[in-house]
């Protein structure tokens, strides 16, 4: 069987396992996002997959809908409550995804899946992350997560494509548990929401 084959197996047996070991903490993270936050409990978007296919992401919902006076959403950073700092601190509001690693969508272990708004703005290194299906977690979450810029961390997901391997994997899941202890790299150094990416400057080297 081919490494790609072997990923996908063991990404579906993984999810099933997971799925099952996480219903009661899904259940009570969904019943805490609807006393708090209310309905919807889940937050869905379409994200770039494998190949630049869009798939819709699901998450539980950690922001509010309130507007300004214009009817115009308030910034993420606004919007995003204590419960919802928590819950993505521990990265429980991933939780979810697992459906879509079930689906195929996405993986253990990749690059993370990005808004769909990004894909006119990579350089042709960059969008060499697409080469691989994306992840709940990855090579770029655990060499600083939010706290490295967005071209380190598209340098990391193209390293990761380029070295990818189930022992690679299993040391960034490894990785992974150990950064989510010590609740490393949640947010970026001086903001509580990472910057949209909005392309990288010219190589002038």
């Amino acid at each position: 069987m081919s490494h790609p084959t072997i990923k996908r197996s063991l990404d579906f047996v993984c999810a099933v396992l997971f799925l099952v070991i996480t219903a009661p903490i899904m259940a009570a993270i969904a019943a805490g996002v609807a006393l708090k936050l209310g309905s919807p409990v889940l937050f869905r978007q379409p994200r770039a997959g494998l190949n630049g296919r869009i798939f819709e992401i699901v998450k539980f919902r950690t922001m509010t809908e309130e507007r300004d006076a214009h009817g115009e959403l308030l910034p993420p950073a606004s919007r995003l409550t204590r419960f919802g700092r928590f819950l993505r601190g521990a990265s429980l509001d991933e939780l979810p995804q697992l459906w879509n690693v079930l689906r195929g969508e996405m993986s253990l272990v990749g690059p993370r899946p990005l808004l769909v708004d990004y894909l006119p703005l990579y350089s042709p290194e960059q969008a060499r992350r697409h080469e691989v299906r994306p992840g709940i977690t990855g090579w770029a979450q655990v060499q600083g997560r939010n706290a490295i810029s967005w071209e380190e961390k598209f340098a990391l997901d193209v390293w990761y494509v380029d070295h990818q391997s189930l022992g690679l994997d299993l040391k960034i899941v490894l990785l992974t548990l150990q950064k989510l202890v010590k609740r490393e790299g949640i947010s970026p150094r001086d903001r509580l929401i990472m910057p949209k990416f909005t392309g990288s400057e010219p190589d002038t080297n």
